[in-house]
């Protein structure tokens, strides 16, 4: 490998790259804990390059020695807050057991930075971590009659319901005073009986009210509710598998 080129994202995640250089006072690591940080307080678009030198006390040029894109920068950054928690190698009483305590996990991850879901989807999991992830939620299909492709179709599903509503929760945060109304509420001053009949019933019988026994994170989306319809598919599905 030619030392004068940066190694890629997906090279220094899985270890493909030569012998470590010697020790020096930036590092990858330091680039990308610092990219989080800002990431976590100020949003995607508060991380550039130019803000992470300035933080750490380098010029820009000094971290393009390190990482050599942006890409791959955000790419280092999505595995580095993915850390797979200890408890998901636990064994659970049933896969839809296991199931649901890696989606809560999933969804404390995405609610913790919620940059994640602003990152562009070019393709499946590939990092170290996240290849960790889905590899941990196959397993807990893996006692099913389920084909591999059942199982893996299932945790594509279930990603992307997370990735969607996870991302849906994150932008009634943003500045737009539209966006911080209650939905049920926005949709009370907008809907006409003679033009939206159905959806006008729907408002009018409180269906997108908080519940009040609902955790914060779950309201207005329905993430629970539709991972349980989702689990509920996936029972049927099995149960159509067995013998």
């Amino acid at each position: 490998m030619n030392h004068n080129i940066p190694p890629t994202g997906i090279d220094m995640l899985w270890g493909r790259t030569d012998t470590p250089r010697p020790k020096q006072r930036l590092s990858v690591s330091h680039i990308v804990r610092t990219a989080a940080a800002l990431a976590d307080a100020d949003g995607l678009e508060a991380v550039s390059m130019a803000k992470i030198a300035e933080r750490l006390g380098f010029t820009a040029m000094s971290l393009y020695r390190h990482i050599k894109s942006k890409d791959d920068l955000l790419l280092l950054m999505l595995d580095w807050v993915a850390a797979v928690p200890p408890e998901l190698d636990d064994r659970h009483e049933d896969w839809r057991t296991g199931l649901t305590f890696w989606c809560r996990a999933q969804w404390e991850l995405l609610c913790a930075h919620p940059w994640i879901v602003h990152i562009p989807i070019t393709g499946p999991p590939v990092t170290p971590n996240h290849v960790t992830w889905t590899d941990r939620a196959l397993g807990m299909l893996g006692e099913t009659r389920l084909s591999e492709r059942d199982k893996v179709d299932i945790v594509l599903l279930l990603a992307s319901y997370l990735h969607t509503t996870a991302r849906f929760t994150a932008e009634r945060g943003t500045t737009d005073p539209a966006a911080r109304v209650p939905y049920g509420t926005l949709l009370d001053g907008l809907v006409e009986a003679d033009r939206f009949p159905s959806l006008r019933a729907a408002v009018d019988a409180g269906a997108f009210d908080h519940v009040s026994n609902q955790d914060e994170a779950d309201r207005e989306f329905g993430y629970s509710f539709g991972l349980s319809r989702i689990l509920d598919g996936v029972e049927a599905l099995i149960a159509q598998r067995s013998p």
